[in-house]
């Protein structure tokens, strides 16, 4: 399946529809939501949620929200784009990710952690009544977009609430995301988030210097 081609499909019908329906992101950082937001909120409501209590340290953490609070009052939508930060409780990521935190990046720890975060976007949408649920995960070309498409195909089914099929790093997604940093002066992070990355990245600046 071509998923950017069903993102596309869908938002021509909103598009001929002429309605503005609400729409749920789950959002790892600025860099990652800049070109999402640009894209989607023509078509949409926008909230954000800022659900990522894998990421590790917790000064991390507060530098990527910051980060991303900082760059919603530098630009403009047509359509209103809210944030609500969810709880920070590193101890659930650890309870997902349970017997696969020695398997590299990638692995299926990688998949626990997609879904542990898109199941509470989903959930969230569901109790507050949102139109769409989505995830800015698949702009990153590191993160495996299969997966994440995936993952909310089956909670769609689960929560009864309508997932956004999308491979934001297609049509040029993940450039375009770099200009906008680049324009607004965005924290780009080195690592994915979570101490597993974060200790691998210590590791090789270790063995590099």
């Amino acid at each position: 399946m071509n998923f950017q081609i069903k993102c596309e499909e869908e938002l021509a019908n909103i598009q001929e529809r002429r309605d503005t329906p609400s729409l749920l992101l789950h959002a790892c950082c600025a860099p990652c939501s800049s070109y999402v937001l640009e894209y989607l909120s023509n078509y949409f409501k926008i909230t954000i949620l800022y659900y990522n209590p894998n990421i590790y340290p917790v000064e991390e953490y507060e530098r990527r929200l910051g980060e991303l609070k900082q760059f919603l009052t530098q630009v403009t939508y047509q359509n209103p784009v809210t944030l609500v930060e969810a709880p920070y409780r590193p101890e659930d990521y650890e309870k997902a990710i349970l017997g696969h935190e020695n398997e590299g990046e990638r692995s299926i720890r990688c998949y626990h952690c997609y879904h542990f975060r898109m199941e509470q976007a989903a959930n969230y949408a569901k109790e507050h009544g949102f139109d769409y649920f989505t995830t800015t995960l698949s702009i990153s070309p590191y993160k495996n977009s299969e997966w994440i498409n995936e993952i909310g195909a089956t909670l769609q089914k689960e929560y009864g609430i309508k997932y956004l099929y999308a491979d934001f790093k297609k049509k040029n997604g993940y450039k375009r995301s770099l200009e906008l940093s680049r324009e607004y002066g965005l924290y780009r992070q080195d690592y994915c988030g979570c101490s597993y990355s974060y200790n691998s990245r210590q590791k090789k600046e270790t063995l590099a210097s």
